[in-house]
């Protein structure tokens, strides 16, 4: 009941929004085609629909009540084709994959981790069949995307200090565009302590790519002239000055009118000895990547300390590199298990060991030795009872909140280093500051507990939301959390499962093709799927709608993707 007002309340202010944010049917002018794609009736209300446009294009098409909608088909993140994922009755499109989400009226970005719009193609109806006005060029798959729609002046020589943006990663990129695309016209400037534009930093570590041009999202020039972005890369903060406003760094100062911190988090080094020997790597930049890319070579030895999802990501990225042994060293008894639980750990821990990696579970570790005693090359890592020899470590322990520059500066810190903001991530007690991404301690849409969530879309998202606040139109955080992780095939997930006492498996874990759903008190709080689209994708939304079946609809065989919430809306609101 709850989620059916959700919907209908969430809709109409759909429509109200899309009657002043929706400028054009495409900021780029096509010589445009009106072709008839399908019949009126073989499209039924709720439902995704791809057509052929033309030689080679495609279009989605969907209905929501008595309207119909056409868009790009594919999505702007990896291309995933958007008719095998989600609509909700509130104008929404979710990918089927790693959770970006669009306005199916005007192809305008609801969610990360979209970098980019999609097109909207203007539709009728006429003698049973539905035609789509569009340039052909448009709907082929190469040419998805399109400049988000900006509202506002966009030069950064506007007067006023504006907003700055402390953290150049996705939390900083997602604020500022969506600042720009919700109507900010102020100065924005992003101070970045890395070298490069923002980057999809999940590369790193899925694929270790270390090419900054194949990674970022956009060049400091399309940042500066579409977006009207100063970005300043290579500036490490030193500290606020909250009474002048202030930010500063080394011998500048950074005034400011609003504040986003979004600073991200440092990996951490175990205090062990030979914790800082050559060969001993963390992984969080591009620097890092290209060290630990140039140094597992075939031939050589790894081993990695740490078993959840940045280590095993990498573990699956070099499996195939012909080394001489890949060694894991974790402390639970399967990796993931504190995530995942003890019988999907198991499964996963299978499938590295078929590709020929060691696992040493339920183990510290005690040192790293170099080489010889003159040396300063790793040469083993020791665990009771056993030496690994290795040519290359990798700690994968962990990060912490990158606020060392926030003390002493009048900011409350949490006992980790995190900040801890309202629901609209505005850091407690401040009315022009916010907090995002993994120092962000915040308020989570359905149980409001407190948490802190270490994951580059859930900072992207933050940045979304904060956008559109400073914009002027309030958004409180609800997105529900979804990450993905390449472990053999892809993994999905979604929701906050910390502290879950029962975990339900419909599928085959032998296979590596199931959902699991976790529960906490009779109630599922996350959902995971490996080979099982779009079920992560159906229950992100189910979540966020409190529309998700309950424990005992799950054990009698009932799947998310059984709910309709894609036509809900049209029906009579009970109240």
């Amino acid at each position: 009941m709850l989620g059916r007002q959700y919907i209908s309340s969430s809709l109409n202010a759909f429509h109200r929004r899309i009657s002043f944010k929706f400028i054009s049917v495409s900021p780029r002018r096509f010589a445009m085609t009106t072709i008839a794609v399908l019949n009126e009736a073989d499209l039924k209300d709720g439902q995704l629909k791809e057509v052929e446009f033309g030689e080679g294009g495609k279009v989605l098409l969907s209905k929501l009540g008595d309207k119909i909608h056409a868009t790009s088909a594919f999505c702007t993140h990896y291309g995933a084709p958007l008719a095998k994922g989600v609509l909700t009755a509130d104008g929404r499109v979710t990918c089927p994959w790693h959770g970006a989400c669009f306005n199916v009226c005007t192809g305008d970005i609801e969610d990360a981790p979209a970098p980019d719009a999609i097109h909207s193609f203007k539709v009728e109806v006429s003698g049973g069949k539905i035609h789509v006005t569009a340039d052909p060029k448009a709907t082929l798959k190469e040419n998805k995307s399109r400049t988000p729609t900006i509202r506002g002046e966009t030069a950064s020589k506007s007067a006023g200090p504006g907003v700055v943006i402390v953290g150049g990663g996705a939390g900083g990129f997602q604020t500022a565009e969506s600042l720009r695309e919700n109507g900010y016209s102020g100065k924005i400037t992003i101070l970045s302590q890395e070298d490069y534009a923002p980057i999809d930093r999940t590369k790193l570590s899925k694929a270790l790519i270390t090419d900054a041009s194949k990674l970022q999202w956009r060049t400091p020039e399309q940042l500066r002239t579409k977006f009207g972005v100063d970005l300043k890369t290579g500036v490490t903060v030193d500290s606020l000055d909250l009474e002048t406003k202030q930010v500063i760094a080394g011998n500048s100062r950074v005034p400011y009118e609003t504040l986003v911190l979004a600073p991200g988090a440092t990996p951490r080094r175990l205090p062990i000895d030979g914790a800082n020997l050559e060969n001993v790597f963390t992984l969080r930049t591009i620097p890092d990547a290209a060290k630990i890319d140039a140094a597992v070579k075939e031939g050589k030895r790894l081993v990695v300390i740490g078993s959840s999802f940045i280590s095993m990501e990498l573990v699956a990225a070099v499996t195939s590199r012909n080394l001489l042994s890949i060694d894991v060293i974790g402390m639970e008894e399967h990796p993931f298990e504190a995530v995942l639980g003890k019988e999907i750990g198991k499964a996963l821990q299978k499938f590295h060991e078929s590709k020929g990696v060691k696992f040493h579970m339920q183990a510290k570790v005690d040192k790293i030795v170099p080489k010889s005693a003159d040396s300063n090359a790793v040469g083993a890592v020791q665990i009771p009872g056993k030496s690994l020899p290795a040519d290359v470590v990798i700690m994968g322990v962990g990060v912490g909140p990158a606020t060392s520059f926030l003390k002493d500066s009048g900011i409350s810190l949490e006992k980790d280093g995190g900040v801890k903001v309202d629901e609209y991530l505005k850091v407690i007690g401040f009315s022009d500051i916010y907090a995002i991404g993994d120092i962000a301690h915040y308020p989570q849409h359905g149980t409001e507990d407190v948490r802190r969530v270490e994951h580059w879309n859930v900072a992207s998202n933050h940045g979304r939301a904060v956008g559109k606040t400073i914009a002027g139109q309030p958004q409180p955080f609800v997105k529900v959390p979804i990450f993905w992780s390449a472990q053999g095939s892809q993994l999905r997930y979604c929701g906050i499962g910390a502290g879950f006492d029962d975990v339900i498996v419909d599928g085959n874990l032998d296979e590596l093709k199931f959902a699991a759903y976790y529960a906490k008190k009779g109630k599922v709080i996350a959902v995971i799927s490996i080979q099982k689209d779009p079920i992560v994708a159906q229950s992100a939304e189910l979540l966020r709608l409190g529309l998700m079946p309950s424990v005992a609809e799950i054990r009698a065989g009932k799947s998310p993707l059984d709910v309709d919430i894609s036509t809900e809306a049209s029906k009579p609101v009970v109240a």
